[in-house]
């Protein structure tokens, strides 16, 4: 099979679409935060000072999980390029739950008593990239429209 159809393949199902509108959805904010300064974010410029100069994150790789968050999580909604977005958003969580969110324990920071967030959050996220990766994008898709015109 050509790497092209192997990337567009999904399963004619709803399990991978509610995963992957689930993970867009909840992801579209936070990369929205990073790139239009929406939701209460910093903006791109104010995102990559943090994550240059503060948490010391090459620039390169910063951009990276930048872009995971934001153009991935539209990739998602919209069924486009899905398991490259599901990729890069789970780096972004694995990434995230070791370098500094495992410290804080399992749980979120609900009542304020930890020092910081725990993982249940990203973990609940990796899962959810992980059934797009495995199943592709799902029904409502343009991976599936695509991988319909790859195979004629």
């Amino acid at each position: 099979m050509k790497a092209l159809e192997l990337l567009f393949k999904t399963t004619p199902s709803f399990a991978p679409l509610f995963a992957r509108l689930a993970l867009g959805i909840v992801m579209f904010p936070h990369g929205a935060q990073k790139v239009l300064g929406w939701f209460g974010g910093h903006g791109f410029t104010g995102t990559m000072g943090f994550f240059t100069g503060v948490l010391h994150i090459p620039a390169f790789f910063a951009f990276l999980a930048i872009l995971a968050e934001f153009a991935g999580s539209l990739g998602l909604i919209f069924g486009f390029l899905s398991r490259v977005a599901a990729f890069g958003i789970g780096v972004v969580m694995i990434v995230a739950i070791n370098s500094g969110h495992a410290a804080n324990g399992f749980f979120m920071n609900w009542d304020g008593s930890q020092k910081g967030e725990g993982f249940e959050y990203h973990l609940l996220a990796l899962g959810l990239a992980l059934v797009v990766l495995v199943a592709g994008a799902g029904k409502a898709s343009i991976d599936g429209l695509i991988a319909k015109h790859l195979k004629d």
